[in-house]
Formats: C-alpha cells, sequence, structure tokens
C-alpha cells in the first residue's frame, strides 16, 4: 500500500459498486452527448470514475449527490482536455488538402427544402397525405399501402399520381 493511501473498508467497496452501478449509464450518456464519440466518451467516463474515488478515498467521504458530483467532475475533465488540444493545436500540409473532399456541406438549403414539403403536405388532404407519406417516404410497396388504407391496389396507383400532382402545385405556387 502507498503512503497516504488509506485502508478501503468492505462497506466503502459496496458503496461505490452500487455509486458506478446506478450512476454510469447516465454519467456515459452525458459525457457522450458533449463529446459525440464513443471511445473517447468511454474514456472519460471511466477516468471520471478513478477522480471520483480517488477523492472520496483522500477525503473519507461519502457523495450524497454523486451524479452531480461526477457529472461536476467528468466536466473539468473535459475542459482540462479542451484546454490542452487547444494549446497544442494541429500542424496542417496545405498541400494534402483536397478542397472538394473538405467543404462543408451547406444543409440549409436541404433544411428549407424539406421544410416547404412538410409545409404542401400539410395542404393535402388526409387521404393523399397518408398515400405519399406509406408510399414514397416508408417505401411501402402498393399492396401494403392498399391493404393498410383498405383500399384496392388500382385505386392506390390513381391516388399516389393524383397527390404527386397536387403536390408539385402546391410547391409551384407557394415558392
Amino acid at each position: 500500500m502507498k503512503e497516504g493511501e488509506k485502508n478501503i473498508k468492505a462497506e466503502d467497496i459496496s458503496y461505490i459498486e452500487k455509486m458506478c452501478a446506478d450512476t454510469w449509464k447516465s454519467l456515459y450518456r452525458f459525457i457522450y452527448f458533449k463529446v459525440q464519440n464513443r471511445e473517447e466518451a468511454e474514456d472519460i467516463t471511466q477516468e471520471t470514475y478513478c477522480k471520483a474515488i480517488l477523492y472520496m478515498k483522500k477525503s473519507n467521504v461519502r457523495i450524497d449527490k454523486s451524479m452531480g458530483f461526477l457529472k461536476t467532475v467528468s466536466l473539468n475533465i473535459l475542459r482540462d482536455r479542451w484546454r490542452k488540444s487547444k494549446r497544442q493545436g494541429k500542424t496542417v500540409n496545405f498541400d494534402d488538402i483536397n478542397p472538394e473532399m473538405t467543404a462543408i456541406e451547406d444543409y440549409t438549403e436541404n433544411i428549407a427544402q424539406r421544410e416547404i414539403i412538410q409545409n404542401a403536405l400539410k395542404i393535402l388532404n388526409k387521404d393523399q397525405r397518408t398515400v405519399i407519406e406509406l408510399r414514397i417516404l416508408k417505401g411501402c410497396s402498393v399492396a401494403d399501402t392498399a391493404r393498410l388504407m383498405n383500399k384496392k391496389e388500382s385505386t392506390i396507383r390513381v391516388m399516389q399520381y393524383r397527390s404527386l400532382q397536387a403536390l408539385n402545385k402546391i410547391i409551384k405556387e407557394k415558392h
């Protein structure tokens, strides 16, 4: 045993095991939400528990609100990592950069188009909207769509054609 390290009692071990079992899922999700990387979230979660347990052993305290304490520890670890990566910077060789590969795609046009279509779908009647949702958006077959809507397959084909025409007309009129 190292100098300054206290003996861990059996009740301390069971307390630590219970704390970890009760909090690891929500702590991992919290960290993953921040870093958006599975491996990094796993590393930070593990480091969080190591630092928290070390603190509890040194201070000989039990944490009442363990989730809040663990989130604070994990945020401190994240801040330290972000500061460290900011200081180090990144080396870039401009000759190796392909502008087409590194260009950031502009999603605003996609979002605008999606909103236009959603607004146009709201104008269609219920059957027209349902046919388009089942056939086009969800990819259901004509037979499945007919069964779900309790109509004939030929009726579904005609409804789909007319619904798409109506949708096209609404979009052209509005935009």
